[in-house]
């Protein structure tokens, strides 16, 4: 349009939109309301598949005198003793023989070295039962171990019968999560400064006390985060102690499973939910506090 002295006005500006600002409000308060946007959907469909059915499982829990029965049953008492010693033995367990593997992997060279290295990234992908099978495969009452001293000895059967036992469900334990162990180790000895195994080695340090000295303090925080993790994994774990048809091995889940699918006794079934849960969201607040500590 023209100017008052005839030449021709300049063009106004016009504000263009910003991305994620709404017309006719403020940056942040526009901001706000498209992050509560997004944040809704991902929260409903959380609470409704499982904040939700979580609170059908306190709220059958709360049936009266459900607490009570529950905690002065032996069954549960038994079962919680022995989720306990379970879990803490196979997380000792796995500490011990991930540290030890670990160490060959990172500090004795050998061929293939790299390659077993990310096997155990791959291992971690794998389920529970495989392991527990692979083990029925070898230790089974038909298993190769039998099989082959049968053939050598001509017994009638093989004397290896301790996978339906708490020491097979151990073993299968172990064997599972020891990788779980192994990974933030690998990871923390990449990281170690090889000069000080040089200086120590050099002034006459055996391996040993190179071992005790100078590699286990730089662990102990991947040691305390492998095995807080293993610990809760340990509590949880259902398939190994199925797979392994270990009689009288009864571990809290087992026993959730066995009072509501056989017993139908779901108000029984969710109290020992409930104290599992509460066991294991407890230690993996201990698992967080350990892997922000360490740096995980």
């Amino acid at each position: 349009m023209a100017s008052p002295g005839g030449g021709l006005a300049e063009p106004q500006a016009v504000p263009h939109a910003v991305p994620g600002v709404l017309p006719g409000r403020s940056g942040p308060a526009a901001r706000k309301a498209t992050t509560v946007l997004w944040v809704l959907p991902p929260v409903a469909v959380l609470a409704l598949v499982f904040l939700y059915p979580l609170a059908l499982v306190v709220q059958e829990s709360l049936a009266p005198g459900a607490y009570a029965d529950v905690f002065a049953s032996e069954a549960f008492r038994e079962a919680l003793g022995t989720t306990v010693w379970l879990a803490v033995g196979s997380t000792v367990g796995c500490l011990v023989l991930g540290f030890t593997l670990a160490l060959i992997i990172a500090f004795v060279p050998f061929p293939g070295g790299k390659a077993v290295a990310k096997f155990i990234d791959v291992f971690l992908s794998f389920p529970s039962f495989l392991i527990t099978l692979a083990l029925l495969f070898i230790y089974g009452t038909v298993g190769m171990a039998n099989g082959l001293w049968t053939d050598v000895t001509g017994a009638p059967s093989g004397p290896f019968h301790f996978l339906t036992t708490p020491w097979g469900v151990l073993l299968a334990e172990i064997t599972y999560f020891t990788p779980f162990v192994m990974r933030p180790l690998l990871a923390a000895f990449s990281q170690l400064d090889t000069a000080q195994l040089e200086v120590a080695s050099s002034l006459g340090a055996r391996p040993a006390r190179i071992v005790r000295q100078v590699i286990l303090p730089e662990a102990l925080p991947a040691l305390a985060a492998g095995g807080s993790l293993v610990l809760v994994m340990c509590l949880n774990e259902f398939g190994i102690v199925l797979f392994t048809g270990a009689k009288g091995v009864t571990t809290l889940p087992m026993l959730v499973y066995s009072k509501a699918i056989l017993e139908s006794d779901y108000a029984a079934a969710c109290v020992v939910a409930v104290v599992n849960i509460a066991i294991s969201v407890g230690l993996y607040g201990l698992y967080r506090v350990v892997s922000k500590r360490a740096g995980a």
